[in-house]
């Protein structure tokens, strides 16, 4: 069976009409989880389902489904959330939402039978930002934790990169293998507070100084490791008592690292505690290192990676695996699921931001890629006529 093409224009229309709900003047859109702006867009995107065709139900979190009335599981899962951060572009997790009912409608309009084991979602809070959040990745954490996640059989999420990899290498597609792991550490240098003028400099236990060299240490320190693998940020830093005429006696950084595998978060963890510790007693100073969170890498199911690559090559000569360095529903989802992801280019790597872009032929490149994915993956799962990928 040929592969049925998505409509474009339609596709880009509704991301453009996802993206006036809770836009501000600027352009700039304000979908945080709960918001009314995000109730808005749940109730749009429900409405468009049934437009299609297709039933929806809301669980108990928020999330909104969509499949065939008369769906058969398991199903392949497809979408990415609908909520945003303050001040947001309108790709960040609206593209692969819309994407994703544009591949199940698609399908639908063909008669392709892979139509019945699709279903869509578009997940609750992923980004974690509003005040009673507990730190984002909500909705995919509740459905695996829920009876539902036995009715899925894989996972599929389209998503833009992000940052600025695929389009410093010219490339037009990613299948994603994995998503790194993040660590957050509260690091905490204690001196001895004491007149900044009549401290000689020899003679002064400077927490300031000591937290200042450690977070300029610490890019060297990643790079040392693994130059390609690791990123690290010092997102915050604050010195007590903090007024000028005072040598600090405490001072407190926020630190973040992210890595691909758990043996290069092994060696960050032993060589920042041991190489911070180093610098607080050049500086007669102690060091004290608390971890805040941690995330574990997510490895995504090889088969699944090699069907999405073997797609976006049929696409596009301009493709190439990679990791992906931020968080997404299918870090969760990997955990009880065979997941996968592909990117697209993120226009100067930026993401967050009212800037957001990523040119229409590159945003339909992706969807399509995602509906010959999802077929491949249904076809692997059942008795469904073998795929012929459109030239």
């Amino acid at each position: 069976m040929h592969t049925p093409m998505i409509d474009a224009p339609r596709m880009l229309t509704e991301l453009t009409h996802l993206a006036q709900i809770g836009a501000g003047a600027d352009g700039a859109i304000h979908r945080v989880a709960g918001s009314r702006a995000d109730l808005a867009a749940r109730d749009w995107l429900s409405k468009t389902m049934k437009v299609a065709g297709l039933t929806g139900h809301r669980d108990e979190i928020g999330n909104v489904y969509g499949r065939l009335p008369d769906a058969e599981g398991p199903y392949v899962l497809l979408g990415s959330h609908a909520d945003t951060v303050p001040a947001a572009g309108h790709l960040d997790g609206a593209y692969g939402v819309i994407a994703a009912i544009e591949v199940l409608r698609t399908l639908v309009e063909a008669g392709h039978p892979a139509a019945r084991h699709v279903e869509i979602v578009a997940f609750w809070d992923e980004e974690g930002v509003a005040p009673e959040s507990r730190g984002g990745l909500t909705g995919s954490t509740a459905l695996c934790n829920s009876p539902h996640i036995e009715d899925i059989s894989a996972y599929l999420e389209l998503h833009v990169e992000q940052g600025p990899r695929m389009e410093a290498g010219g490339l037009d597609l990613s299948p994603v293998t994995g998503i790194v792991g993040v660590e957050r550490y509260e690091v905490t240098m204690r001196g001895q507070e004491n007149h900044a003028g009549a401290s000689p400099f020899h003679l002064r236990a400077d927490a300031g100084r000591a937290a200042t060299r450690a977070a300029a240490a610490l890019m060297p320190l990643c790079q040392d490791i693994d130059p390609v693998g690791i990123i690290g940020n010092i997102g915050a830093c604050t010195f007590s008592p903090g007024a000028a005429n005072v040598v600090p006696g405490e001072a407190t950084l926020q630190l973040e690292v992210r890595a691909t595998t758990e043996d290069l978060l092994q060696q960050l963890r032993t060589r920042i505690r041991r190489d911070f510790a180093a610098l607080a007693e050049e500086e007669g100073c102690t060091c004290e290192i608390r971890r805040i969170s941690a995330k574990p890498v997510a490895a995504f199911d090889p088969e699944i990676v090699e069907t999405v690559e073997k797609v976006c090559r049929a696409a596009s000569d301009r493709v190439a695996p990679m990791a992906s360095y931020a968080g997404h529903d299918a870090s969760v989802m990997s955990t009880r699921v065979p997941t996968g992801m592909l990117f697209v280019p993120s226009t100067s790597g930026i993401s967050h931001n009212v800037l957001e872009h990523t040119p229409d032929h590159q945003l339909v490149m992706g969807a399509q890629a995602l509906l010959e994915a999802a077929v491949s993956v249904v076809q692997a799962g059942s008795a469904l006529p073998a795929l012929t990928v459109a030239a």
